[in-house]
């Protein structure tokens, strides 16, 4: 290892033989906006033998704010964020497996990566992919951290299948908040925060310190000086539908076929589809109507008030509207 990690090593915690546990285990990040690339930096920087990043965006200038990693090269030539993540990565440690996905985050899609994982972090924006992240730990015994973060608050919870509360358990403690950072913005700070817990608590779990793990909610706001941690381990129910004595998995009830839904806060409409796109006839096909920007991975054009976004995987972004019938009526008429 030469001196690469000395400063680690002599972290009594971790030592010699803690890195090298790190060396030999697989982390799985969801979600390469601002807590995923900043927890990604970490682990890598740290030595994480397999990293697997998965996210369905590409990078766009209000990310350079507060998303580490993307520079405004990426933002001009339009490039998905686990790519631009994987290759900014790299180079900061080409020792590391690192395996970049560009893919929403469905059981049907998410399930086979999760082969060897020993720990998933949570870096996505909204709780219908984390519930569905929630049920697919605890179905297969896999360790994750959630995080969030809007304004200068976040909070952070570490999830153990069959030992403490799932997130489905804790709704009736986590506080409810409709806000958004596409509603309130943010600050890098309160991302900052949010990943330091994340990051040590994944190293106590691949260095396999498991006392050392915090056992509580923590909740913060920076901007008004508050900091506060909740035991929640009598929130664990024997009833959940997730971690119960009888679970059921509710979120992993899904049907992969065309999906159209308004992402949180974007003026934005996804459309989803269950094939592939060819990419290269797309090109064509859509020269006809105006000008078209491309990519290895997607594929952009301006159309009237609108810009349309097609990804390789079956989705299109629809820019300008938060309206599904006026997406999937400019949808149609670009793509017949």
């Amino acid at each position: 290892m030469g001196n690469r990690y000395s400063r680690q090593t002599l972290f009594k915690p971790i030592g010699e033989g803690g890195q090298e546990k790190i060396r030999n285990k697989h982390v799985l990040i969801l979600g390469c906006g601002a807590l995923g690339t900043a927890n990604a930096e970490n682990l890598v920087r740290a030595g994480i033998g397999k990293l697997t990043m998965i996210d369905r965006d590409y990078v766009e200038l209000s990310n350079l704010q507060r998303q580490q990693l993307y520079t405004e090269k990426e933002v001009y030539e339009q490039i998905p964020k686990a790519i631009a993540a994987k290759q900014r990565l790299q180079e900061i440690n080409s020792s590391v497996v690192i395996e970049a996905h560009i893919m929403d985050s469905i059981p049907v899609t998410l399930q086979p990566l999760l082969k060897n994982v020993d720990v998933i972090i949570d870096a996505t924006d909204n709780f219908e992919t984390r519930f569905m992240l929630n049920d697919l730990s605890n179905k297969q015994h896999i360790p994750w951290i959630y995080g969030s973060c809007v304004g200068s608050t976040g909070m952070s919870f570490t999830i153990l299948p069959d030992e403490t509360p799932c997130l489905e358990c804790l709704m009736d403690t986590i506080p409810a908040s409709g806000a958004t950072c596409d509603s309130v913005g943010i600050i890098s700070p309160a991302v900052q925060m949010v990943v330091a817990h994340q990051t040590a608590e994944a190293l106590k779990i691949l260095v396999e310190d498991k006392k050392a793990l915090r056992t509580s909610l923590l909740t913060f706001d920076l901007w008004n000086n508050h900091y506060h941690t909740m035991k929640v381990e009598r929130a664990k129910k024997k009833s959940c539908p997730s971690c119960g004595e009888k679970p059921s998995y509710p979120s992993l009830n899904y049907q992969f076929s065309t999906k159209s839904e308004v992402l949180c806060g974007r003026n934005t409409v996804q459309i989803r589809t269950s094939q592939e796109r060819n990419l290269h006839l797309l090109k064509e096909q859509l020269k006809r109507i105006g000008l078209v920007k491309a990519n290895d991975f997607l594929i952009s054009i301006e159309y009237e008030t609108y810009r349309l976004v097609f990804f390789q995987d079956g989705r299109t972004l629809i820019h300008g509207t938060n309206s599904i019938e006026k997406a999937k009526s400019i949808y149609y008429q670009l793509t017949g």
